[in-house]
């Protein structure tokens, strides 16, 4: 059998040839090592245990031809919660913890300590509304999902969570204009990829092409929240957008086009891109 360093060493050497990052193997064994109860560092020099090597090698072989390692392991970690993924749903991105950070920090601003209701459209696994509902008790969250497929998932993930969430099935906003809802803060991170562009074949063939792509432009999903915004939003309320990297300016633009009292910022990630859209009401 062989040592846990020595496993990785190989592994390593593995993915590097499949062009993938050199830490994947790493992060794969550490993940099984949790789940088994066993830390690895503590071990790093002893011999892998059969249970351990099997499942490693079995996942392996899908890592190495391109799935997503969160499809293996069945779940991906998010915001410090655990939430399960599959094809039905996006695989949650790190930048977008950085989305949930600034709704917290805007909600703390804008509604501190008050009683407030908000709505996560498009919601796919219920990362960013359960995050959000868990980290400020004073928020009452609902979410919407076209998928009633990736609404069974976002529900689970909420009842492992402890969150208290109420999801509705059903296209963009409608389910908050049919429920006759009014929100305080509406959220959003919707397909946002342009129809045309090529992506990696680990996202392109194993993740759901509705929450991928947003049009030629990829701004569909937006102009679409924008013009019926106003059915659901209260006087004072803020809005909360991923976006990509390369669409701030013409997010402003649309802001501008269909909410021109309103007032809006771009805030960029942690690598300095454009990546989140705010826009604020009174």
């Amino acid at each position: 059998m062989p040592t846990f360093k020595q496993l990785i060493h190989d592994a390593s050497l593995q993915c590097v040839e499949r062009e993938l990052p050199e830490q994947t193997a790493l992060t794969y064994l550490v993940e099984l090592a949790q789940l088994q109860r066993v830390d690895l560092y503590m071990n790093y020099d002893q011999e892998v245990p059969t249970d351990i090597l099997e499942s490693f090698n079995i996942g392996l072989k899908r890592i190495l031809n391109h799935e997503p390692m969160q499809h293996v392991l069945g779940y991906s970690w998010f915001y410090g919660y655990k939430f399960k993924v599959n094809s039905n749903v996006l695989i949650p991105r790190p930048e977008t913890e950085e989305l949930v950070s600034y709704i917290l920090s805007r909600v703390d601003e804008m509604f501190p300590n008050q009683d407030i209701t908000a709505v996560d459209i498009g919601t796919g696994s219920g990362a960013i509304a359960i995050s959000v509902s868990n980290e400020e008790k004073h928020i009452k969250m609902y979410a919407t999902d076209i998928s009633a497929e990736a609404i069974e998932v976002a529900k689970e993930n909420a009842k492992e969570n402890d969150a208290d969430v109420q999801f509705l099935v059903g296209d963009m906003l409608q389910p908050i204009v049919d429920a006759k809802l009014k929100v305080d803060v509406l959220i959003s991170n919707p397909p946002y990829i342009p129809s045309q562009e090529v992506l990696e074949s680990s996202v392109v063939d194993y993740e759901p092409h509705v929450a991928l792509f947003g049009g030629k432009d990829g701004l569909k999903f937006y102009r679409t929240i924008f013009e019926n915004c106003k059915k659901i939003i209260n006087e004072k309320s803020f809005m909360a957008f991923e976006m990509g990297w390369d669409q701030g300016e013409a997010m402003m633009k649309l802001v501008h086009e269909y909410l021109p009292e309103a007032t809006a910022e771009v805030l960029q990630d942690i690598n300095g891109k454009d990546r989140m859209l705010f826009v604020y009401f009174k």
